[in-house]
């Protein structure tokens, strides 16, 4: 058998992890999932577009060199270089692949969707998955997901077990002690074009891109924390730039603080749902003893 067809039984026969989105927080988990012994897949979805590309495996997808937490990112486009991927020690796979064509090639162990897409009804992954993980709004456990995680500022990290997760409010958590203004938003869907990358240190009124042509200039001084891929189209109303107020030692290359919460989370939730499931069977007559 050939090395490739070796990978694809190996890939075929352990446990799958699928991440819904490329964000940081969706790296974070990647990260955590991978730690825990499941080979993961991070499946892009563009909206919203992802901003915080230091602290995110998304621009492997245009074959950057990304590692996050020890984890190296790589671009897979199918199903061979998904499992070529996962047959690597430290590596996560990246792909364009939507969810359909992800679970096509066989069904997830996790499924967890941290796309953070807080203004967008969300369809029922239950049946997708043996276990579904919501991270963020617009998830109701036993309606779209099997356990979720709330993701707001004041209940960061917090498990859903039942119910829902709370709306957003509209209020960006301090950095340097600036919120919302520290960001810089769409007004309108198009083509963005920029010059500039992460860590850039820029000064207010500095012209960061275009958008549609229209210029984006920066809210304040500081330093870029996020900013959307040149070339990328953005939709009206999503967030285009992020600068950080602090000092360059603050750093933007690896998960952050509030990343790595979630991403724990995400990990006990998994834990806690598979071990309900496992007292069920053993309760149920003629259930796996």
């Amino acid at each position: 058998m050939s090395r490739a067809g070796q990978s694809l039984l190996a890939f075929q026969s352990r446990r799958l992890a699928v991440v819904m989105g490329t964000n940081e927080i969706a790296s974070a988990v990647a990260v955590a999932l991978i730690r825990s012994g499941y080979p993961t897949v991070l499946s892009h979805d563009c909206y919203p577009p992802v901003i915080r590309r230091g602290m995110a495996f998304h621009d492997a997808l245009y074959d950057d060199h990304i590692e996050i937490g020890g984890i190296t990112g790589r671009r897979a486009e199918s199903l061979l270089e998904i499992a070529s991927v996962a047959a690597r020690k430290k590596s996560v796979a990246v792909t364009p692949l939507s969810l359909t064509d992800l679970l096509a090639l066989r069904l997830a162990d996790v499924l967890v969707d941290a796309r953070m897409q807080k203004n967008r009804v969300t369809p029922d992954f239950r049946r997708l998955a043996r276990i579904t993980v919501g991270l963020g709004p617009k998830f109701l456990v036993g309606e779209n997901c099997d356990i979720a995680v709330e993701t707001r500022p004041d209940h960061v990290g917090d498990l859903i077990r039942r119910g829902a997760t709370e709306e957003p409010d509209g209020v960006s958590r301090l950095l340097g002690g600036v919120g919302r203004e520290r960001f810089v938003y769409s007004q309108r869907a198009g083509i963005w074009r920029t010059p500039v990358d992460i860590g850039m240190w820029v000064p207010r009124g500095f012209m960061i891109g275009r958008h549609e042509d229209v210029p984006v200039v920066a809210p304040m001084d500081g330093y870029l924390r996020g900013v959307a891929r040149d070339s990328a189209h953005v939709p009206a109303g999503v967030k285009l730039v992020e600068i950080d107020p602090r000092t360059r030692g603050e750093g933007f290359r690896d998960a952050d603080e509030r990343s790595r919460v979630i991403a724990a989370a995400t990990m006990k939730a998994v834990k806690l749902e598979t071990a309900r499931r496992e007292a069920l069977a053993l309760a149920t007559p003629g259930g796996c003893r």
